[in-house]
Order: structure tokens, then C-alpha cells, then sequence
């Protein structure tokens, strides 16, 4: 009694308890054990595009969104999609094999024996043929092993190739074979890079087995990416095609994926000289180069349909905001059951979404409009995320504020690559999550894991002292190439992972058995994405002024600008070089006689270059940066502004991004219309970065990349009057 008397004297003295942020209570809502039921629903069976469950998938996610309030429909696009209907590979000299070119199901892994739903071990958007031709290994068949190659004597001209996975995008590989006169390319897992010699492999661990074999799209996406009958327009169902005789995207010879256990007869059969060091795998055989005595047939032919493929768009408007987009996006569809790649991102943006759903529920609005995307068909050229920028190009060019893309995720570090106008609101962001498993913030565990991988004193005391981190720029391989690279949107992409390594890319055993296994069991880093993703997603449609940072993006070009410099001056020192060990006669001197090695070539010394109207730009862009950071923090980060001073600069921000493409692209591929970022010509996945300076200089077109230099400092030129623009306002207020 005594203490019900006192009870209310006490309440007032009782500290009051806080109420959760917002940010606070988005993150409280993703659940690993939805994510986990997300994945098993979506892996459950293999979907690739054209599936039935592929579609019966897409269905389900738009139910899923509607369920959560977003206003959802399904849009279809009709493409390309060759699936083979003749699969042989046969060695024929010195004596007989034949490749089974089949993954076959093992009994603990029930996903496995879905046979009659999987797609064969194919790469699509390889032409027909049925070619017979002596064999030549030619290591990862990218540039540099061609020139050895050259020096060895040896050539592919009218020859079959083997190349290992790795070093580059595999449509580099046929690609380049055919420049060289090859008729045929084979494409095979050594173990070295993915197989026993990382680890134990499937069913007992996680990496590739002798019958693991990876699928993959060898479409020349370095050209442009989407449906090879429809480039720079959406695919729709009535959509003007050119002809498939008329794409310049399909390979010009066939090309064939195969496992090592494949493989192995193939090289050991192989005579010749002895491979470098370098080019030597983890098989048990001595790898040497041939050409022969082993001669192979391969002959594949496809049935070359027109499918639908599903993206499933969602939506929640903008209350102030409407005509300004965050636009999210992670693909549905994979090569087989694809736990990994791509249902765990896809899980992740899912319970990220629902959690925004459900924030709305409760009473909040998102100020700008937030678009989520399924995308569908990104495994064989980004097919889906492609058409529909193409289709949207005009409105997505008004609207669309940020793009933001995941494709899969796992256990680890945060991975940020992308626009260097966001570097700075992605790392804060990065600040905010914390890792699930060591309670750091998931920036501190990155730089962390930076300094120790560091390679020199200075590079760590560079990552100790630098406030932000510094992201990756982005190529291609992934959903966000159309909106930045044709569109000129700013664009992230980001993933967990680092510590689970293993080999099941593309396979068919890259299923809920092996993710559960060997990946993020518990989803605890599912959930850190949709923490991320999301966190980035709230701040951007709830900014005042949209936080994009320019000394960040300035200090990066400058960088690139000086490699570019650099490039060409170690060009012209190797050159010289070259040239007088050929005059003192030293490639001879040092050659075995017993053995051919051939001298380099002679070539032109590099000229002088021009590269004052890019230094005048990186100058100009530098300034104008500083000044801009000057005036905005002046206006106390845009608070002090009024509200239609703040819509007036949020658009120029807006498309600050778009100032840095140019309508005619890049050289020889004008789909890619960024001049500061682009997946490289012989790189493919791999960015180039001024690519059209860069690449010009690479392949020794001296007028061409002076004409490149003029372009790229033009945009950067004009990107610096849009920051001048923006500071004007700001002083005006």
C-alpha cells in the first residue's frame, strides 16, 4: 500500500524513455527468417528466363509488393534467347573422347536432380558452327597471353582454343580468339582458380567440383548489353528488330563452357612447347600450348527464339516530391536454381521494401517517389533493366535521381562502388550499419580489412587518414550499366561477402543447399544489406537538398587524368626501351637456341599528346567543387534556403550526372554514352575509366585520343558550369 501511495510522487522522477529514429525503426525490421523463406521459395526450382517458374517467381514478388502497399504491375519485353539444341564436343586426334558436358545431380543435394527443368551447360549468344581444328591453349586468351603467343611463334589462326575462366569477362575470351583467326573457343574451370585447389568441393565443401561447369552469357556487352535485336529501344512486343545477321553482339565464332574433368583429356593430349609459369593450372598434367596434336570437333546450334521476359516494377509516391525517383533494383531471374546468384540480394531488397511498407502503415510517407525492380533476364545480358531504361529513357532522364543495385550477397565486407558523387552519403551511410557478427560499424570493418591488405606504409597511412573510404568505379556485369552509363544516372552498387568463398557460380549447384550451407546461414548479412540499401533509400528520399558531394568526384577525375598521363609516358619509356634492347640485340642474346622465341615487334614511339584542354577541366572542375562545398556550407547545408531555392538546386543536382555523357558515346561503341566510366573493350566486366582517352591510348589511336582528351574535358567542362549554376542560386537566396 505504501508503495502504491509513493507510486505517483516517483513516475515524474522516472527518465523519460526515447522514442526509436526513423532510421532506428526502419532498420529494426528486416527478419532473417523471412529472407531465408524468400530464398527458399524463389530457389526452390530452376528459373531462367522463358521458365515457368521464372514467371510463377514474378508473379509472386508483385503479390508480395501489393501485399505492402506499393502500386505494383508486371512489364514485359520481348527478346533474344538462344537455347542449344546441339551440344558436341569430341576430341578426334590423337585419340577419341567425348566431353559430357553435363552436371550431374548428387544425392544429398536434391536440388540437383531437377534435371529436366535446368538449362545445359551452354554460353548463350554463341553463334552456330560445326568446326574441326587442331587445339592451342592460350591461358585466360586475353590480350597479354596473345602476345606471348606472338613471341612463342605460335598462332590460333584456323585453330580450335581452350582458355581458362578468369582475368576477364568471358565474352573477351571468343572475342579476341576470332580477332586472332581462331574458329572456335572452349572455356573450362582450372581448379587453380576455382576447384580443389582453393578448398574442399562440392557436396563435401563449397568449391567447384570436376563436373562443375559455368554457364554465362558471352553476348560482346562492351558493344551494348539488352536484347541483341532492339539496341537503344525497348523490346516490346511490337518493337522494329534488326535482323540477328545484323547484331553486332553475338559472337563470330562458337563457343563452348566445359567442367575440368572435361578438360583435362583436352589439355594432356596437347604437345608443343611447355606453358609459361604463369599460364600453368592445378590439373595433374604438364600444360603445354600445342597447336596439337590434339583436334577437336565442336559443333552447337541453338534454337534462336523472340521470349517474354517479367520485371516487376513497385511503387510508392512521393507526397512532395513526386517527379524526383529512388530507384532500387536486384534481378530475379538465374542460370539454374541460384540461391546465391541473385535470390539472396533479391530476398534482402524484399524485406527491405516490406519494411518500408510497413513504416507506411504506421503513418510515414516517402517525400520523393521510391521505384523497387525485379529485373528479369540480367543473366544473359542484362536484358531486363536494359530494355525497360531504353523504353523510359526520356521520362527516366527527368525523374530518376539515383539508381541503386545489388546482385547477390554473402558473408563479410561491404562492397560500395559507384558514382564518386555519392562516395561521401554512401560512407556515412556505411558508418550507421553495424556488422552483424564483429558489432563494428560495417565502414570500420572495411577500412580495417583495407589497411591490413594494404601494400605499402603509405597506402595504410593514406586509408588511416582519409575521412571517406574510397568506392570502386563501376563497369558493367550488372543491372545499374543502362542507368549510368546510357542515361547518366548516379548509381551505387552494393553486396556482403569475402568469407564465403567457393565455386558454384553458375551451376547447378548454386541452390538453397549449398547457400544454406556454406553462405550467410544465418541471413545475418541479408539483413545488413536491406540495412544499407534501405538506410541509403530513407536518406535520399527524405533529403532536403539531395546529398551529393563534388570534391570527392573533382579529386577522383583528377586521379583518373593523371593515370591517363602516366599511361602514356610509361608507354614511351617501354617503347624506347624496347627498341634499344632490340639494337644491343639482348631478346637474342637471352634466348635459349634450342627453343623459339621470337623478338617483339618494333612499334611507333608513342607522340605527344595535348592533354592541356583535360588539365584546364580537371582545374576548372576542382575550383568549381571547392567553391561549391564553400557555398553550400554557408547556407548551413541547404537549411537555410527556401523551399523553392531548395527545389531549384535539388534539380540541378539532380542532373548534374547527365552532363557527363555525350549523345554520340564512345568510339566504335556509341551505346555507351559516359565519358568517365565504362566497362573496357577488351575488359568487359572491368571498368575503364576516361575510356575514351584511355582505351584510344592503349590501342595506339594517337588522333583519336586527342580527339578523346577534347571530348571528356568538354563534359567535365560542362559538369563544372552546373556546379557554378548550383552556387550562383545558392548566393542569390
Amino acid at each position: 500500500m505504501t508503495r502504491l501511495r509513493w507510486l505517483p510522487l516517483l513516475v515524474p522522477l522516472l527518465p523519460l524513455v526515447a522514442q526509436p529514429s526513423r532510421e532506428e525503426r526502419f532498420r529494426s525490421i528486416p527478419d532473417p527468417a523471412r529472407m531465408r523463406s524468400t530464398v527458399e521459395r524463389l530457389a526452390a526450382r530452376p528459373h531462367h528466363i522463358g521458365s515457368a517458374y521464372g514467371k510463377q517467381n514474378a508473379d509472386w514478388i508483385a503479390a508480395e509488393f501489393r501485399s505492402w502497399g506499393f502500386d505494383t504491375h508486371i512489364e514485359t519485353f520481348h527478346v533474344l534467347f538462344p537455347t542449344p539444341k546441339e551440344r558436341l564436343l569430341q576430341m578426334v586426334v590423337p585419340t577419341t573422347f567425348s566431353a559430357r558436358l553435363a552436371e550431374p545431380a548428387i544425392p544429398e543435394d536434391l536440388a540437383s536432380a531437377q534435371q529436366e527443368e535446368q538449362l545445359p551447360v551452354y554460353n548463350a549468344y554463341s553463334t552456330d558452327g560445326d568446326v574441326t581444328a587442331p587445339l592451342v591453349y592460350v591461358n585466360y586468351g586475353i590480350p597479354a597471353d596473345y602476345e606471348t603467343l606472338e613471341r612463342l611463334g605460335i598462332s590460333v589462326k584456323g585453330c580450335i582454343v581452350i582458355a581458362r575462366y578468369g582475368a576477364s569477362w568471358r565474352g573477351i575470351k571468343p572475342k579476341l580468339a576470332a580477332e586472332k583467326g581462331a574458329i572456335g573457343c572452349i572455356i573450362y574451370s582450372d581448379p587453380r582458380d576455382d576447384g580443389y585447389f582453393q578448398g574442399e568441393v562440392v557436396p563435401e565443401g563449397p568449391y567447384r567440383n570436376s563436373d562443375g561447369a559455368q554457364r554465362g552469357s558471352v553476348m560482346d556487352m562492351p558493344l551494348h548489353p539488352g536484347d541483341p535485336l532492339t539496341p537503344n529501344i525497348g523490346a516490346t512486343k511490337d518493337a522494329k528488330r534488326i535482323t540477328k545477321e545484323a547484331s553486332g553482339v553475338l559472337t563470330k565464332i562458337p563457343v563452348l563452357p566445359i567442367s575440368y574433368g572435361d578438360a583435362q583429356p583436352l589439355l594432356d593430349a596437347l604437345e608443343g612447347p611447355v606453358a609459361p609459369d604463369a599460364w600453368r593450372g592445378a590439373l595433374p598434367i604438364t600444360y603445354r600450348i600445342g597447336p596439337g596434336p590434339a583436334n577437336v570437333r565442336l559443333k552447337l546450334s541453338f534454337s534462336w527464339d523472340i521470349i517474354p521476359i517479367h520485371n516487376v516494377i513497385a511503387t510508392l509516391r512521393g507526397t512532395e516530391f513526386p517527379d524526383e525517383w529512388i530507384i532500387r533494383g536486384n534481378h530475379h531471374d538465374a542460370w539454374v536454381n541460384g540461391a546465391e546468384d541473385p535470390v539472396s540480394g533479391m530476398a534482402a531488397m524484399m524485406e527491405e521494401a516490406r519494411a518500408f511498407g510497413e513504416m507506411v502503415k504506421e503513418g510515414w510517407s516517402p517525400k520523393r517517389t521510391i521505384v523497387y525492380c525485379a529485373w528479369d533476364g540480367e543473366e544473359q545480358g542484362l536484358l531486363g533493366s536494359t530494355e525497360w531504361a531504353e523504353e523510359h529513357a526520356d521520362e527516366l532522364k527527368k525523374k530518376a535521381v539515383v539508381y541503386i543495385n545489388s546482385d547477390g550477397n554473402g558473408r563479410g565486407f561491404l562492397g560500395m562502388a559507384g558514382s564518386h558523387t555519392l562516395e561521401v552519403f554512401i560512407n556515412d551511410v556505411a558508418r550507421d550499419i553495424v556488422d552483424p557478427e564483429t558489432k563494428l560499424s560495417v565502414w570500420k570493418r572495411e577500412q580495417l580489412r583495407r589497411v591490413s591488405n594494404a601494400r605499402s606504409a603509405d597506402d595504410r597511412s593514406e586509408i588511416r587518414n582519409r575521412k571517406d573510404l574510397t568506392i570502386g568505379a563501376l563497369g558493367s556485369g550488372s543491372d545499374y550499366t543502362a542507368f549510368l552509363q546510357h542515361l547518366g544516372i548516379a548509381s551505387l552498387n552494393l553486396g556482403y561477402g569475402g568469407e564465403d568463398g567457393g565455386g558454384i557460380y553458375h551451376s547447378i549447384y548454386d541452390n538453397v543447399r549449398w547457400y544454406l550451407t556454406y553462405s550467410d546461414s544465418s541471413f545475418a548479412y541479408g539483413r545488413a544489406l536491406a540495412q544499407t540499401a534501405g538506410t541509403a533509400v530513407l536518406r535520399l528520399t527524405e533529403a532536403e537538398v539531395l546529398p551529393f558531394e563534388f570534391k570527392s568526384f573533382a579529386s577522383t577525375v583528377a586521379t583518373y587524368a593523371d593515370e591517363v598521363k602516366k599511361l602514356l609516358k610509361t608507354m614511351q619509356d617501354e617503347t624506347k626501351e624496347r627498341h634499344r634492347q632490340l639494337d644491343d640485340g639482348v631478346y637474342t642474346a637471352i634466348a635459349d637456341p634450342r627453343e623459339v622465341l621470337i623478338p617483339p615487334q618494333r612499334q611507333e614511339i608513342p607522340p605527344h599528346l595535348n592533354f592541356a584542354p583535360l588539365d584546364n577541366a580537371v582545374t576548372e572542375l576542382l575550383t568549381e567543387a571547392e567553391q561549391f562545398a564553400h557555398a553550400f556550407d554557408a547556407t548551413k547545408n541547404g537549411s537555410s534556403l527556401s523551399p523553392a531555392k531548395r527545389k531549384e538546386l535539388n534539380r540541378v543536382l539532380l542532373s548534374a550526372e547527365r552532363e557527363l555523357t555525350q549523345p554520340s558515346g564512345l568510339p566504335r561503341r556509341p551505346w555507351f554514352r559516359h565519358l568517365i566510366y565504362a566497362p573496357g573493350f577488351y575488359t568487359g566486366y572491368g571498368v575503364k575509366t576516361l575510356p575514351g582517352v584511355r582505351e584510344a591510348i592503349e590501342q595506339r589511336r594517337w588522333k583519336e585520343a586527342e580527339t578523346e582528351i577534347v571530348r571528356v574535358a568538354g563534359v567535365m567542362e560542362g559538369f563544372a558550369r552546373q556546379l557554378r549554376s548550383a552556387r550562383v542560386s545558392l548566393l542569390k537566396r
